[in-house]
């Protein structure tokens, strides 16, 4: 992909936007860029993009708080299976017919919304870790290599096995870094990776960054609430557009 002044514009205006987004409720930087950047351009494009504000933002978050080893130690299963998965899934966005990642982008941003959007809450013996951590994993990582979406289902798994907040923030953090670094070497495997892409990734670092400062200024002014319901409002209307453009 040429990088071209409309790019760098597009590219800017929607890292700002997903920052703001993950200033204000600590997540969803992937989807709302990925989802924005796909209708310009293809799935694997914009997540090679959104590769490098992912991983500064993610390892920030990984590194911020006293939970690291303890939630390594309890979780690691579910890290070894999202590689696993994002190897599995990884051709699946590299295709030549990206048509499918796109609308496997639509379901799963449809999906994420709904979840989002609901009052449904499970919950998860800590028994049951050992066998299910994995599979989570694995579907988590098969998701994001195939959508480049991170958070499902491990999103409402770390919620329903009981982490608190903080242990909440920090465990995206480190399942974020983790599946941004497999996706990066898939995207580098299949040759996704090239100059202009690297570029726009490298290009979307300070907007994102200026937009997570802009979105905790709102954060202390507005309810996290009800910035999550228009939020996942509207991801759910722009993954239900992503769905039906790819599907006739």
């Amino acid at each position: 992909m040429d990088v071209s002044l409309e790019i760098v514009a597009i590219v800017t205006a929607t890292f700002l936007l997903a920052g703001l987004v993950k200033g204000v409720i600590g997540m969803g930087l992937p989807s709302v860029a990925i989802g924005l950047l796909a209708i310009v351009m293809t799935p694997a494009q914009a997540v090679a993009i959104m590769l490098g504000p992912s991983l500064i933002t993610n390892v920030w978050q990984m590194l911020i708080g006293p939970h690291l080893i303890p939630l390594l130690r309890r979780l690691w299963l579910l890290l070894v299976g999202s590689v696993i998965g994002i190897w599995l899934g990884g051709g699946i966005l590299t295709s030549t017919n990206s048509r499918y990642a796109a609308l496997g982008l639509g379901v799963a941003l449809v999906i994420y919304a709904a979840i989002g959007l609901s009052a449904v809450r499970f919950s998860v013996p800590r028994r049951h870790e050992p066998w299910l951590s994995p599979l989570v994993g694995l579907a988590t990582g098969f998701i994001a290599g195939g959508t480049g979406v991170f958070v499902i289902p491990a999103g409402p798994y770390f919620q329903a096995i009981g982490l608190d907040k903080d242990e909440l923030v920090q465990m995206l953090g480190i399942s974020f870094t983790v599946s941004t670094a497999a996706l990066a070497a898939i995207l580098w495997r299949d040759g996704i990776m090239q100059f202009g892409n690297t570029t726009g990734s490298l290009l979307a670092v300070l907007p994102a960054l200026l937009g997570m400062a802009i979105g905790q200024r709102i954060r202390a002014r507005i309810s996290p609430e009800t910035f999550r319901r228009y939020f996942f409002t509207g991801l759910l209307l722009l993954g239900l557009q992503q769905a039906v453009r790819n599907v006739f």
